[in-house]
């Protein structure tokens, strides 16, 4: 079974990805802004299902083969922190725009196409799958026993700091909205912060050893 301190370190990874603005964050304050908070949750529920599938592929055959080659885990493993730091260059390099600054231009759709936008929004988000693929194995102590169950509780206390997280951007979209445009430094140090986050964050995972 998972140690609590394991839950709680991924939990306070999973804190730290889902406040790092990325796909998800841009699309439901953007759906929440030009068509409302209802809207803005129905595509949440789009994205936890995203969730849900990455959770199923690690803890039913992703997370087992990583476990048992090695060097598909360090690919994967360099990869994923190759990928975050060009997230973190992203967010600070010359011209960059920050995610809080949300696309007004979205129509309005139906439930069902809200839905599946949240949902092919977070099963596209390369930042969920490194989440899944290179973070989740490191959280997973096959001496424990129960490597699948193991899995799926990581999991779902991903997807638990996720939805909430989200829930609240989803509800102060509007207000977070208007406090940043009216401060654009604030822009900037945002970006600044999301940076240094994920630089941390692919640091840690470039050093991280893999758990025998």
């Amino acid at each position: 079974m998972v140690s609590y301190g394991n839950l709680a370190a991924f939990a306070l990874v999973a804190l730290g990805m889902v406040l790092t603005p990325g796909p998800n964050m841009i699309y439901l304050i953007g759906r929440s802004i030009t068509q409302g908070r209802l809207a803005g949750f129905i595509s949440l529920l789009g994205v936890v299902l995203g969730f849900v599938f990455y959770m199923l592929c690690a803890a039913f055959g992703l997370t087992a083969l990583l476990l048992a080659v090695p060097l598909a885990y360090e690919a994967i493993q360099w990869a994923g922190a190759a990928y975050l730091l060009w997230l973190a260059w992203s967010a600070i390099r010359p011209g960059a725009r920050s995610p809080l600054q949300p696309d007004r231009s979205l129509r309005h759709d139906r439930p069902g196409r809200l839905f599946a936008m949240g949902f092919l929004t977070n099963l596209l988000n390369p930042k969920i799958a490194v989440l899944y693929l290179s973070l989740l194995p490191q959280f997973i102590q096959p001496e424990q026993g129960y490597v699948l169950l193991q899995a799926v509780v990581l999991g779902l206390a991903q997807i638990a700091v996720s939805f909430s997280v989200n829930l609240a951007i989803v509800f102060a979209a509007g207000s977070v909205a208007l406090w940043f445009a009216t401060r654009p430094r604030w822009l900037v140090i945002q970006r600044w912060l999301m940076a240094t986050v994920l630089s941390a964050l692919a640091v840690r995972l470039a050093l991280e050893q893999r758990q025998a």
